[in-house]
This record gives C-alpha cells, sequence and structure tokens, in this order.
C-alpha cells in the first residue's frame, strides 16, 4: 500500500473518489462528493489565496484507490466551527507556530459526515492506520502543528477509536441541534406533539409570515431557473455582507458549478412578496437527512427566518420521509421549535508533546461542561407527552 497526498480533487477520478463512500439508497452524502469538493477547488473558494490549500490524502493498492478522506493545509481557523483560536494564541505566546495545520473537513460545512472512505472488502482499521501515517509524515515534512478530524459521524471515529485510547488523538465534544422526523404524516401531526402554547407560537409565527404577503415555494434543483439561482445569490451575499463585512466563504462561481454539477440533492427556498425575490435558503440532502446551509434576505421580514430555514425544511424532510434535519451550527433558538440537542465529536492530533498533554487537561474539563449543556437544553423543548431522546449522541 502506498500513502499519496493530492494537490487537487481532480488528481483522483470521481468515480474512484465517490465509490469509496457510502450510499443511502442512491444517495452519497453531498459534502463528500467529489463534484462538491471539486466546486469548492474550480472557484477558488478553496485555495491557497483563501488559506485552504487542498492536500487531500489517498491510499493505493498498486493503481487501485482503496482508501481516501480529504484534507486540507490551513493557515488560519476560519471556516471550521471547531473553534482552535485559543490553542493557536498559547502557541503564539510560547514563541511557537500553530499554522499552518491540518484539517479534515467539508469545508465550511459544520455537519457531521463521513470523512475516511475505505473500499469494500479492505481492512477499514489497517487503512485508516495507513492514512494516519502519511499523514504524519506529511505533517512533519510541512512543519504542521498537527491535525485535527471535524464533524466525523461515528463509522469514521470508530476507525481511530485505538489511536484515541492510546491517547494519541484527542476527543472534543459539542452541541449541535438536528430536528427528527418521528414519522409525522405531516406538519399538523408534529404539531400536535408540541405543547400547547409552543404550537400557538410556531403556527404564529408561520401566519405572520404570510400576513406580511410573502409566498413561500421549495423549488428542487432540476427546476431551479437562472433567475431562482442569481435571487438566492443576492440574498446570500446581502446578508453575509452585513453581518460580517465580506462576501461570504463561497463565491458564486461555486454556486453556479454546484447548481450544474450536482441538482438532484439541492433544494432552493424561495421566499417573494408581490413577485419580488425577498428570501432564499439553499438546502442540500441526500436519503437520510436535510442539510440546511446557506439563506439570506433581502428585506426585514418578521419571522422570515424562521420560515424559510426551519419550517420549510421540516415540511420537506416529512414529506420526503427524511429521518433528520441538520439546519447548521449553534442557535438555541431551535429548541423551541423542536430541533433536539444531540452531541458532535472531533479528533485532534497535536504534534508537540507538550501542548498535546495541555490541551488534553484542557478538553479532559470542557467535555462535561458540553455535555451538562446538552443535558440543559433539553428541558427547553417544546415536546408535551412521550420520552424526548435528550442528548443524543452523533448522527
Amino acid at each position: 500500500m502506498k500513502c499519496v497526498v493530492l494537490d487537487s480533487i481532480d488528481a483522483v477520478y470521481a468515480q474512484a473518489w465517490d465509490g469509496l463512500f457510502p450510499q443511502y439508497d442512491g444517495m452519497r452524502n453531498p459534502f463528500m462528493r467529489h463534484a462538491f469538493l471539486h466546486a469548492l477547488e474550480a472557484s477558488g473558494s478553496v485555495s491557497s489565496e483563501t488559506g485552504w490549500t487542498p492536500r487531500h490524502l489517498a491510499l493505493y493498492d498498486g493503481d487501485r484507490l482503496i482508501a481516501a478522506m480529504p484534507m486540507y493545509l490551513k493557515t488560519h481557523s476560519s471556516g471550521e466551527f471547531v473553534f482552535d483560536w485559543g490553542w493557536a494564541a498559547a502557541y503564539e505566546r510560547h514563541g511557537l507556530a500553530y499554522y499552518p495545520k491540518l484539517l479534515t473537513a467539508a469545508p465550511f460545512t459544520p455537519s457531521p459526515g463521513p470523512r475516511i472512505a475505505v473500499a469494500p472488502g479492505i481492512d477499514r482499521h489497517g487503512a485508516a492506520s495507513a492514512l494516519l501515517d502519511g499523514l504524519r509524515q506529511f505533517a512533519e515534512q510541512e512543519g504542521c502543528s498537527g491535525w485535527h478530524l471535524l464533524f466525523a459521524e461515528r463509522a469514521s471515529q470508530d476507525l481511530l477509536e485505538a489511536e484515541v485510547t492510546a491517547g494519541h488523538l484527542l476527543h472534543r465534544e459539542d452541541i449541535q441541534f438536528h430536528w427528527h422526523n418521528r414519522g409525522y404524516a405531516d406538519f399538523d401531526a408534529f404539531l400536535a406533539t408540541l405543547k400547547s402554547s409552543r404550537r400557538k407560537n410556531l403556527r404564529k409565527e408561520r401566519r405572520r409570515v404570510a400576513e406580511q404577503g410573502v409566498v413561500m415555494a421549495r423549488v428542487a434543483g432540476p427546476d431551479i431557473t437562472d433567475d431562482d439561482w442569481g435571487g438566492f445569490y443576492r440574498c446570500y451575499r446581502g446578508t453575509f455582507e452585513a453581518h460580517s463585512g465580506h462576501a461570504g466563504y463561497m463565491n458564486r462561481a461555486f454556486f453556479t458549478r454546484l447548481r450544474q454539477a450536482m441538482p438532484e440533492q439541492l433544494l432552493l427556498v424561495t421566499a417573494r412578496r408581490e413577485g419580488e425575490l425577498v428570501g432564499s435558503a439553499l438546502c442540500l440532502y441526500d436519503r437520510q437527512a436535510l442539510y440546511g446551509r446557506y439563506w439570506g434576505a433581502l428585506a426585514p421580514i418578521s419571522g422570515l427566518h424562521f420560515e424559510t430555514c426551519f419550517y420549510q425544511g421540516i415540511e420537506f424532510c416529512i414529506e420526503q420521509g427524511l429521518h433528520r434535519f441538520d439546519p447548521g451550527a449553534q442557535g438555541e433558538h431551535k429548541l423551541l421549535r423542536g430541533f433536539e440537542p444531540v452531541i458532535t465529536r472531533s479528533l485532534h492530533w497535536i504534534a508537540d508533546t507538550r501542548f498535546r498533554r495541555a490541551i488534553d487537561d484542557y478538553l479532559e474539563r470542557e467535555r462535561p461542561a458540553a455535555r451538562q449543556y446538552g443535558e440543559d437544553a433539553v428541558r427547553y423543548l417544546p415536546f408535551s407527552t412521550g420520552a424526548d431522546p435528550g442528548t443524543s449522541g452523533e448522527d
């Protein structure tokens, strides 16, 4: 077996890359698809200029690709959503360089999913160990402070469990809020599970949007028009600029390529008033889950964010029989709308043994606090009867 570092996702055939990752009724996780990663690179959204230099790992047996994982050489910590700014500051105080570092994640996408892929019939743990050896050699060669595996689903983490047990990889936890489909027939059936006061509030929020003359629509990817697409980008860019002072992590070329390459996994939600677009949200999905990712508004309409980003997505999940709705990171306001706390996990290899011990000590104290936060959050869920699942493991 030979481990190779690739400087572009195009260095491997799409069919070979995608074939390693699991399918759900014919669909793969959208964020690990070759097409998604290619759109990021080809558009320049991911590049050395943006601090995301592609350095994907591929494991070959002869000419056959048998394992792979995306990886990036990072010169900052933006766009990751697992915050290690404090670690970087500690390095700086001690006269050491935290950057560059290596990162395995879906860029700008805090969504749990597969990260390490191994071909059927291959020793999965052995392949993962070979990838880890390869990245450590590359990290030493490039002078990287370490490697970080973010938002990996349990199957990917399990491949490295021996490294965690041995203390070579550190384990971090956080909380997100996801909506779970419990076989609801329609949105009203979901509302029927809520406490009376919360049920009234949700109906009031939706009614308020309609009373302001807003008409909602959900458009499947193949049916998205050029006008829809251009309007969405205006919403996305305008909202990003208003709140962060820059035009967004993804540029227009990225979204154009995404629409061309994988329309079957796109859902666009539009909000119009008197025929004019006032808000829009772009989601991706597979056969398991809906992923709410990008949104923006062109007018200050009360309740528009909740309707566009939450309620339309819940309705879509019910209609399509999807099990879960992952609307993005953070946001306790999701709790009152039926999004339940779930634990997300990341793994970290720190090359400097002194800092590894210090960070491990910090994480030992951070994990109970994160779990307590999740348990406390359960008390604010709006459900009226039945056993609430509480803080669950990762999806």
